[in-house]
């Protein structure tokens, strides 16, 4: 395991992957006119049986949460928390700090120094709603390619990008990209990185998150910030992509 601020240099192994995305949607949609009661019934029986995680969830929600003054959150707070973190990242924060930090080079300087400090002058508050956390910026560039992984779990800047991606906690992506990165991301993500330009991963903590700056995309030199914008997500701030000059009408 490396240090949380060590980068790896990729050095390539043969590596077969299979990585499979299943879009299908099943969307039952029954009209029952039986009584209130088969419905409901009916209802209880589509959700199948109690499983033993939910079950350990409501104790534990039980013995932390209540109105007594022993409690360590009150109905209200959880409730607060919830929506928090449901609705992190939806103002496009992460957008916003990568945009200004293309058309700004001071900002970029200060965000490479302290992102949290340069993220509060602009209004953002990069600690995540339920711990406190430190952020960190990455700038990749044409020489080279940043890449963020959490090793032991999940870790991720959640007040910045919103709710992580199922992938980002999988056991491959985890494993592959500290050891083989560059084959990873041509094969789960259809990233090809020349091999003149080095990859480094970053190990994120449960008080330490990372943001990739991705390198600007050549032909948006005059563009707006609004309009950088729109061509920074967040797969290209954890590092599985790179922007590119398109989607914009009128460009």
């Amino acid at each position: 395991m490396f240090r949380p601020d060590e980068c790896y240099d990729d050095h390539q192994h043969g590596h077969d992957h299979d990585h499979n995305h299943d879009h299908g949607h099943d969307n039952d949609h029954d009209h029952s006119h039986g009584t209130r009661q088969e419905i409901e019934q009916a209802a209880l029986e589509k959700e199948g049986d109690e499983r033993p995680g939910q079950r350990v969830a409501a104790a534990l929600v039980r013995l932390l949460v209540h109105d007594g003054a022993d409690a360590a959150f009150t109905p209200v707070e959880l409730r607060a928390a919830i929506e928090a973190t449901e609705n992190a990242g939806s103002s496009a924060e992460g957008p916003r700090l990568v945009a200004r930090a293309w058309v700004d080079d001071d900002f970029r300087a200060r965000l490479l120094v302290d992102a949290s400090a340069a993220a509060a002058e602009v209004g953002i508050k990069a600690t995540n709603s339920t711990t406190k956390t430190k952020l960190k910026a990455v700038a990749s560039s044409e020489g080279e390619h940043h890449l963020v992984v959490c090793t032991l779990c999940s870790c991720y800047p959640i007040s910045i990008l919103g709710l992580s991606p199922s992938w980002y906690k999988s056991r491959s992506f985890r494993a592959r990209a500290v050891r083989e990165p560059r084959s990873m991301l041509k094969d789960s993500f259809g990233l090809h990185l020349a091999e003149e330009v080095a990859v480094r991963v970053h190990d994120s903590t449960a008080d330490l998150r990372y943001i990739v700056i991705p390198a600007r995309p050549k032909g948006t030199e005059g563009w707006t910030e609004e309009e950088l914008m729109h061509l920074v997500t967040r797969d290209t701030m954890i590092g599985v992509a790179v922007p590119k000059a398109t989607g914009i009408s009128g460009r």
